[in-house]
This record gives structure tokens, C-alpha cells and sequence, in this order.
């Protein structure tokens, strides 16, 4: 049987992600970043939302595509720096997308509306764009939040996850309020939100 288009942009989109040269380590297996990045996106989109579309479900697998081909240290090393590096990525990811959609064969409307869907365009008024980002925000919780929160001042873990929170919805916050923390984390988490 021949794959349907959303299946063949997914292996794309997988492909693309193989690529890439970092490697994350899990049950000491190694697995190229973004490409363990993206197939926990989809597994938490799914968790959190079954009925996801496939605008949806194809923006969270590219969410970060080809992440890496983007240096941080391209740009200057201060917020204003961060932010002007997180909207080059957003806009190389959402380009990338495009490409591959069109390649598939899918209308320019589809190919639209996920790269909105992507740059989190009317974020907490599109709720696709907003299931986007609790979904973001979740993986960043379960998956590497305990290993990033070793790394720096419990005031400042406070602090984005103060920013974290902001952006979610309820329903985000419910789903986060579930996730298995370690006493350490979920103590953070506490003082962040209270």
C-alpha cells in the first residue's frame, strides 16, 4: 500500500531530524537529537490531545527540524540575542515544513496553516497554536527538565518555569500537574506557580 502524504512528510521530517550530528542518550542508547525530540512530540501530542489534526500532528514533529543547522552562539549571548536566535529558528523551521509539504503535495492552504500552526502565530487564540505549546512545554517538564534544572540556580529554574506556566493553558496545567516529578522538581514547581 502506498503511503499517504502525511505519512511520507512524517518520514521526511524523520529523515531530515536523522541527521543530526548531536546525539542524546537515553537507557544508554544513543539517539540523534532532534529526532528523539520530535518523536516525543508526537507522543505527548497524542497523550495530550488523541484527536490532533494532521497540521497538528505534522507541526509537532517539525517543531524543531534541523534545529542544529542554527547555532546559538551565532547570535549575541543576552536575552535580546536568545530571542532574535529562537525567531530565526522558528521561521527556518516553518520554511523547511513548507518545502517538504509542498514536495508531498499538499494545497497551500494546508502548507499555511501549519507554518502558523509552527511560528505559534495568535498563540492563546489559535488552538492549534496553543496545543502546540502546552505540548512543547510538557515534553520540556517530563523529558529534560530534571537534567536542565541541574544545571542552574533553583532562582532561576523558578523563574522559567514561571515563564513556562505563563504560556500554557489549563488544560496544560493539568496534564503538567500529572507528570511524575522528582521531589526536588516538583518542589520548584510548587514555588514557581504559588
Amino acid at each position: 500500500m502506498k503511503p499517504t502524504r502525511f505519512e511520507t512528510a512524517i518520514a521526511i521530517i524523520d529523515k531530515k531530524n536523522a541527521e543530526d550530528p548531536n546525539n542524546y542518550q537515553v537507557s544508554g542508547l544513543e539517539y540523534p537529537k532532534e529526532l528523539l525530540y520530535s518523536q516525543r512530540m508526537t507522543r505527548k501530542l497524542l497523550q495530550f490531545d488523541p484527536n490532533a489534526s494532521k497540521a497538528l500532528q505534522i507541526s509537532a514533529r517539525a517543531q524543531h527540524i534541523c534545529r542544529w543547522k542554527i547555532g546559538r552562539k551565532e547570535f549575541p549571548m543576552d536575552r535580546v540575542g536568545y530571542l532574535k536566535w529562537r525567531e530565526e529558528l522558528k521561521k527556518m523551521h516553518a520554511e523547511l515544513t513548507g518545502e517538504i509539504l509542498e514536495q508531498v503535495g499538499f494545497d497551500a492552504q494546508f502548507v499555511d496553516r501549519v507554518q502558523k500552526i509552527i511560528l505559534k502565530k495568535l498563540i492563546k487564540k489559535n488552538e492549534e497554536s496553543q496545543t502546540l505549546e502546552d505540548v512543547i512545554c510538557l515534553v520540556f517538564l517530563d523529558y529534560y527538565f530534571d537534567e536542565f534544572a541541574a544545571k542552574h540556580t533553583d532562582e532561576k529554574i523558578i523563574d522559567i518555569l514561571k515563564k513556562t506556566w505563563v504560556k500554557m493553558s489549563d488544560t496544560g496545567h493539568a496534564a503538567a500537574l500529572k507528570i511524575p516529578f522528582s521531589d526536588k522538581s516538583l518542589a520548584l514547581v510548587k514555588q514557581a506557580i504559588s
